[in-house]
């Protein structure tokens, strides 16, 4: 599909737009997506192509957040798998169901996620508290539950992205003893490896715009570090405070749509 010069702009900013705010704090998607359908794309060509297009900028955003990560290996690796396998589960999805089938847990998902992000200092501390109690010792890697969390959450990663990794962050938050930028690093990765998992699938089975393509992987590139610098600046109040305002916003666009 050829694109004016003023739609090739506005794709590439998207792309920028999406790679800071994604690195940040998630939802990207929802800068991306209306645009490539204001140029007259499909939603399933849209959201394949916004999938793969965003790659470069969560793998951008994991690096400019690579010294957080230090020392999280193992826990990557663990939720790694989950995110492979829910982001697979949720392509394949895409192209089986009708596009309406998510429209109405979204928004309540990400609604949940961010009441949990607002409540997740007094639900840590709450936890903390029992395991001194019992004499628990707290699981680097968030155990089971968190496990299972992540792969569901990666199921609708796979099938549309947004607002994904806002519902990492309320997991990881109630689950996780560790600082909110820490875990922000984590997130990155997941969505990389979902976007990652779900557009290698999508070459073999859709149908992509690659001018498209381009224009967000190189945009979303730029964003990834640019957002890498601002996040890792931001107080965990607020970043906090900007998860809610993003995912607020999110659910009014997912709403109205």
């Amino acid at each position: 599909m050829a694109l004016s010069i003023w739609e090739i702009l506005a794709v590439f900013a998207a792309g920028v737009g999406a790679g800071t705010i994604n690195t940040i704090v998630g939802s990207g998607t929802l800068i991306t997506f209306p645009v490539l359908l204001a140029t007259g794309l499909p939603p399933v060509t849209a959201t394949v192509s916004n999938a793969l297009g965003l790659i470069p900028g969560s793998i951008s955003g994991a690096i400019g957040y690579r010294k957080e990560l230090e020392g999280q290996r193992r826990r990557i690796l663990k939720l790694s798998v989950g995110a492979a396998i829910g982001g697979l589960t949720g392509a394949t999805l895409l192209l089986a169901l009708p596009s309406t089938a998510f429209e109405t847990i979204v928004p309540v998902l990400v609604a949940l996620a961010l009441v949990l992000v607002v409540l997740q200092p007094r639900i840590s501390r709450a936890v903390q508290n029992r395991r001194e109690r019992t004499g628990t010792p707290a699981r680097a890697d968030g155990g089971p539950l968190l496990f299972t969390g992540i792969t569901l959450a990666s199921v609708y990663g796979g099938y549309f992205t947004a607002a994904q990794g806002i519902i990492y962050l309320s997991l990881m938050g109630m689950l996780v003893d560790d600082t909110l930028q820490r875990l922000n690093a984590v997130k990155n990765v997941l969505a990389a490896v979902v976007n990652s998992i779900a557009a290698l699938f999508f070459l073999f089975v859709a149908d992509f715009d690659w001018t498209a393509v381009l224009l967000i992987a190189v945009g979303s590139a730029i964003g990834g570090q640019i957002g890498a610098k601002v996040g890792r600046r931001l107080s965990p109040t607020l970043l906090r405070g900007l998860i809610v305002a993003v995912g607020t916003a999110a659910i009014v666009q997912l709403l109205l749509r």
